[in-house]
């Protein structure tokens, strides 16, 4: 069981700003993982889609999907989506919040109150 919430994301992304903002400013002590220096292993990101899915965890708006080739897309929707992720990590939505045994994707202020008792 993880003790310390991991925020997964990218520092100049709006969402995982606001998400940094929420947590430090409720106290919750948490590490931050920039996902372009340090992409989570293949077992994370398994586990991420085991929990979450691929429509929950792949960012489909985001410029690097856009540029992707129709066969890596289509791969995205199979069980490749694991290795695309791991060639374009910022392909992952934003924030990924990995606490206990849960993940939660995305932020809101009344999705993460709820999630830490505040």
């Amino acid at each position: 069981m993880m003790k310390t919430p991991m925020l997964y994301g990218i520092p100049n992304c709006d969402t995982v700003r606001k998400a940094r903002k929420w947590l430090d400013s409720h106290h919750v002590d948490h590490d931050f993982v920039d996902l372009r220096e340090a992409t989570p292993s293949r077992e994370r990101l398994s586990k991420w889609l085991d929990i979450v899915g691929n429509e929950r965890l792949v960012n489909r708006r985001s410029t690097t999907f856009k540029q992707l080739s129709d066969a890596e897309r289509s791969v995205l929707d199979q069980s490749g989506a694991v290795d695309i992720l791991l060639t374009h990590p910022t392909l992952i939505k934003r924030p990924v919040l990995e606490w206990r045994d849960s993940v939660s994707v995305g932020f809101t202020t009344d999705d993460y109150a709820h999630y830490f008792g505040i």
